[in-house]
């Protein structure tokens, strides 16, 4: 399906090597963040407590969340879990209390404005479970990265699936880096969202590799660089109607979606908009640099038949 048709091709490859350049010093920028400053993880990972309150009425999680702040000077993350009135209140550890003397301060506090909220369960998560966590979560990222190479090894030719993965890898760096940068709180819907832009990222690659193979068949007398940029033309419009729609779905969970949704709708925009740009101007810039050319899809035709086509 074309939403609208470009007729003359862009010159994508005349600005690669420009924008080249910015993605290796961002991403050098993202990787000496991570690794100076690190993620602001989530309880999931560091550990706290965890509480479930239910209100008579709808609870004000956005009150709620202010009032623990102002009260207690702690930065608690508070979601509507079940129905409108139950919500779970996560706690970060705080040296020297337990987790009940910690649930008492904030039933206390609740309690001044809602007297008929009650604490239906408290739990505490220790830094053990959170590296459990960490790491059950480092391993799930591995096997997708792993994966996502075994596919491109056998779907592509060795050119494209080095490229690809240098994308994808790419996309999941400047992501994490702006994370780390801001210092945007880490947490378990995030590294989902993660996940997903590996998706993305990989889908994007596969569809313009595609074409791209397509028009070295198509295009006998094209320079490559040409042939890359009719194929990226020619994807547009079908980019366009599928990261607009996904986009919009994403920035509506960043404005409506709540605190609950806040970071992973954020992971997920910055990421597909990641895997729009490195996929026109990575992967298949890498593609050109390493040298792809139309012998690698179209097999040379052997002497013998190409005199016996001579008229």
């Amino acid at each position: 399906m074309e939403f609208f048709r470009i007729r003359r091709t862009i010159p994508f490859m005349r600005y690669s090597k420009i924008l080249n350049a910015i993605s290796v010093v961002s991403f050098l920028v993202a990787v000496f963040f991570l690794f100076t400053h690190g993620l602001a993880f989530s309880i999931e990972f560091t550990g706290g407590t965890v509480m479930e309150v239910t209100y008579p009425n709808a609870a004000p999680t956005e009150t709620i969340r202010q009032q623990i702040k102002e009260s207690l000077g702690v930065e608690a993350a508070v979601q509507n879990f079940g129905t409108a009135r139950d919500v779970m209140i996560r706690l970060p550890l705080v040296e020297g209390e337990s987790s009940g003397e910690q649930a008492k301060e904030v039933m206390a506090v609740l309690n001044q404005t809602e007297p008929g909220a009650h604490m239906t369960r408290v739990e505490f998560v220790g830094p053990q479970v959170g590296e459990e966590l960490a790491s059950d979560g480092l391993t799930a990222l591995l096997l997708v990265v792993f994966g996502i190479i075994v596919y491109l090894a056998f779907r592509f030719e060795w050119k494209f699936s080095v490229s690809a993965i240098i994308a994808n890898m790419h996309d999941i760096i400047l992501v994490l880096g702006c994370f780390s940068v801001f210092q945007w709180e880490f947490s378990l819907p995030v590294l989902a969202a993660i996940l997903a832009v590996l998706g993305y990222s990989v889908n994007e690659s596969v569809i313009i590799f595609d074409r791209v193979r397509e028009h070295f068949k198509k295009m006998r007398r094209a320079s490559t660089d040409e042939i890359i940029n009719s194929a990226i033309t020619a994807t547009i419009s079908r980019t366009v109607i599928t990261h607009s729609s996904t986009l919009a779905m994403t920035l509506c969970m960043f404005f409506f979606g709540g605190p609950a949704l806040h970071y992973f709708a954020l992971a997920l925009t910055i990421g597909i908009c990641l895997s729009i740009y490195s996929s026109v101007f990575v992967a298949a810039a890498i593609a050109d640099y390493l040298g792809v050319k139309r012998e690698d899809f179209v097999k040379p035709m052997k002497h013998e038949n190409a005199q016996d086509m001579v008229p």
